[in-house]
């Protein structure tokens, strides 16, 4: 698996901690990596994210409960299954919205650099 897919995967990691904490982050984001190992690459690449989710988690929560309004019973029966068949179907048809709602073009995507 390859640092940047690692490092995305350390900020869900690090966002699903901090809601178990009921929103307290840790005091130092190594208590973080101690549960979460990484390489310092990963971590390098992951800090930006974790930092960017704290800081627009009231922009992000406000926007995936206005586009989860009609969902809320298939929100409780994909939590009871998670990670079933439907839940890809379901965060990407939310992420749609979300992306379709921006304030600014979408990010181009990442081109593998050829060396």
């Amino acid at each position: 698996m390859g640092k940047r897919r690692r490092a995305r995967e350390a900020a869900i990691q690090y966002h699903f901690w901090r809601d178990l904490q009921r929103g307290e982050a840790p005091e130092k984001i190594d208590d973080f990596w101690e549960f979460c190992p990484a390489t310092p690459r990963v971590r390098e690449f992951a800090q930006p994210l974790i930092e960017g989710m704290v800081t627009h988690l009231p922009e992000i929560d406000e926007r995936i409960r206005r586009y989860c309004e009609n969902y809320e019973n298939e929100a409780i029966e994909l939590a009871k299954t998670f990670g079933g068949a439907e839940s890809g179907r379901f965060v990407n048809g939310i992420l749609d919205r979300v992306r379709k709602d921006l304030d600014r073009p979408a990010r181009e995507a990442v081109t593998k650099r050829v060396e």
